[in-house]
Order: structure tokens, then sequence, then C-alpha cells
């Protein structure tokens, strides 16, 4: 976030007209992607494309503002890539279009139509925080302060952790998902508007309590935790679920590179933190799969014929190693790591005949459940749970694609 205020200020009011009614299509120009990427495109460097920019470009392309969706996780995850995306170019239309979509649901007092009674309603509020940052408009950090004050009174664990939602069917359960729809918010939160010494510790207390119960001796993090051992999925003995599916670990992966980034080096819970988090790196480059670079929907049984490679799981492994090695949370050979899984994402990255990119292999939306349930999940393609996680890796990785 280091536009400047005025500047892009300057720049969404110049552009927010002509984007209530997006062109039909806004495809890469054709000589500037290849057909595909994978083994028919390997003569060719993936770096000299702007994958950040064709995949943009093509979702703005299938979704004006008003038409991608609600509020909602997925939908802000995307439209974070897209803003990191938009700090990098500085193209105007990428934080209108964040911005036309976010006015949708906070009103000119700052008010906002939800109730945040679950983690996952939380996620776009870093778009709140983001917009704050960019007009200085007052609305936004109203809106994003609901959110803020709804946890002084958000259910816990009796260790703290914060329930996966506000309901029966969710009560005393800590999803790794959750890690994710609310910590980067906190301490992004708590350094737009001076609230970090609240913040920088709630966040860092939570990676802390859901990595000691999620977190196994194989390094890895089971899906959920029910500290009332009654959901139908917990174990009697654990309260834990029984596989680690692999998105749920990718949100925590990438929640833990985001506040070890943000909160001071004497944090008390930031050795905490990085135990968890190293622990769960040694665990994914034993578990990465050495054909693809990818890793499985069920990481631990790739050799099981039903088990697929998945592509968001995949870009958050390769984006929270590859920050993790640059930041010296991690050795530096696990820069290697993420250069495998970034090919291996790439790999499932093509351009249709209409110029627009399609990524493949996107498990969409899930529970928690067993074997079977994880691997029957639909494998979508452009869903946004993948074209976010893609963007954030790929703004990570750009130009180191060739090894």
């Amino acid at each position: 976030m280091k536009r400047l205020r005025t500047a892009a200020l300057t720049a969404v009011a110049l552009t927010a007209a002509t984007l209530t009614a997006l062109p039909a299509a806004v495809a890469p120009p054709a000589a500037a992607v290849p057909a595909a990427v994978g083994p028919a495109a390997a003569s060719r460097p993936a770096a000299a494309t702007d994958w950040s920019t064709a995949v943009v470009e093509s979702t703005m392309a299938r979704y004006t503002p008003a038409t991608i969706g609600g509020w909602s996780y997925p939908v802000g995850l995307y439209l974070y890539g897209q803003y990191l995306t938009y700090r990098r170019t500085h193209d105007p239309r990428y934080l209108s279009y964040i911005k036309n979509y976010v006015d949708r649901f906070v009103k000119g007092d700052g008010s906002i139509g939800q109730s945040f009674n679950s983690l996952d309603s939380m996620q776009a509020g870093r778009l709140l925080v983001i917009l704050h940052h960019e007009t200085g408009q007052d609305r936004y950090r109203k809106a994003a302060q609901k959110i803020r004050d709804r946890l002084n009174t958000y259910p816990r664990t009796s260790d703290g952790g914060f329930w996966h939602a506000d309901t029966s069917s969710r009560a005393h359960q800590l999803w790794a998902d959750g890690t994710y729809m609310v910590n980067p918010f906190l301490v992004e939160y708590g350094k737009e508007f001076g609230d970090s010494a609240y913040t920088d510790d709630e966040a860092a207390k939570q990676l802390a309590v859901y990595g000691g119960h999620l977190q196994v001796a194989n390094g890895l993090l089971r899906h959920a935790y029910d500290e009332s051992k009654s959901a139908s999925w917990a174990d009697p003995g654990t309260g834990l679920a029984p596989e680690h599916w692999c998105r749920a670990v990718g949100w925590y992966a990438m929640a833990a590179v985001d506040v070890l980034d943000a909160v001071p080096a004497d944090q008390p819970r930031r050795p905490q933190v990085l135990t968890v988090f190293r622990k769960l790196a040694a665990a994914l480059e034993k578990y990465q799969d050495p054909a693809t670079g990818r890793w499985f929907q069920v990481i631990d049984k790739g050799g099981r014929s039903d088990n697929w490679t998945e592509t968001s799981c995949s870009s958050m492994f390769t984006y929270a190693l590859s920050r993790g090695a640059q930041q010296h949370y991690l050795d530096p050979h696990f820069a290697d790591v993420a250069r495998r899984g970034y090919q291996g994402v790439l790999a499932n990255l093509s351009v249709g005949a209409d110029g627009r990119t399609d990524l493949a292999d996107i498990s969409v939306g899930t529970n928690v459940g067993d074997y079977a349930y994880y691997v029957a999940r639909t494998r979508a393609v452009n869903d946004f749970h993948g074209l976010g996680a893609f963007l954030i890796m790929n703004e990570q990785l750009r130009g180191d694609s060739v090894s």
C-alpha cells in the first residue's frame, strides 16, 4: 500500500465512470500470450507474459463489479490479488474496479449490511483497509471498524481461538481456513488505523492457538478441530478432522507469512508461529508431487489413484514458501521448492480461443469431510479461490519462472 492517496484518488475519480460499464471483452493481446503453458510451450519462457495482468483483464472481461458476486471471501481473495497487480502496474482501472465492487456494500456514512458472524465474512474487509489507504475516505474506516468491534464479542474456544462461525453447526470449531479470513485483515487494520498493539497480538495468538491444535506429528495441519468433539467428523479423542485438505493448509500458510511480515521481531508469540510454519514447510517439501510440482487435494495421500493435484493450494504453498525463504523465515532452499510449484501451477494455465486465460483444477468451496468427500469435489476452471491465489503467487514470483 505505497501509492499516495491523492494520486490514487485522482485515478479513481478519472476512471470510475468508465468502469461502471466494462467493455464486453478485455483480452490480452494475442501476440503477447502463448496458446498454452506447459510442455507444449516449454521452449517459450513463461516470464515473457505478464500472467497477472492477463488473468485480471480476462476476469474483468467476464464480470463487471456488479456481476462478480456478493460480499464473500472468494471474491475478496481475487480482488486482493487484483490489488497487488494494481500496486505494480498502477493501472487505475484495476483499483476503480475494486472500489466499484466495495461501494455496492458500503454506504456513504460507512454503514455496511454485514453482521460478521463468521470468519469467512471478514476476509473481504481487507479491501476496506486498502480503499481507506488509497482514497482517504473515512467511510471505509467506519466499515472496517465494524469487523474490529465484532471481534470484541465474537465467540472463542477456551484458549481464545475464534470459532469458525457464530452458529450452532460451527460452535467450538477451529478451521485452518479461518486463519486467513481474519488475521491478515487484523494486522493491516492495525497498521492503517494505529491499533497494532491489539491486532498484532491477536493475530499472532490466533495462529499459535490454531497451529497448536491442528498441526500433527508429520508437520501438516488437519482441516479442523472441534473443542467439543461433537462434530460428525471429529475424532472422539482429539477433536481433529480426519484429513489434511490442501487448501485449508494453504490458507494457514499464507496467513502465517502475512502475519510474520507484519508483527515486530519481539512479538512474544512470533516464535510459536515460526515453529509451526517451519515444520509445515518441511512437510510440504516432503509431500510435493515430484511429477508436477503441485500438491494433492489430500496432501499426504498422493499415491491413491483418485487423488489429484489442486491449483489453489499449490499457488498458496508456492507463495508462502517463496516469501518465507525471501524473508529468512525458512532455509533458502525452499525458494527452489517454490519454483517447482510455480512451474506446476503455470502448467494449469492456458489461453482459450477467446484470448482469455483459463486456470484449471481448482477445488470448489469445501466443508470438513473425509477422503472420499475431498477427492470428489468439483474441479472447476477459473474459480475465484484459484484466481486469487494465483495472483498472490504470481506477484511474488514473477520473473522467477525459468529454472
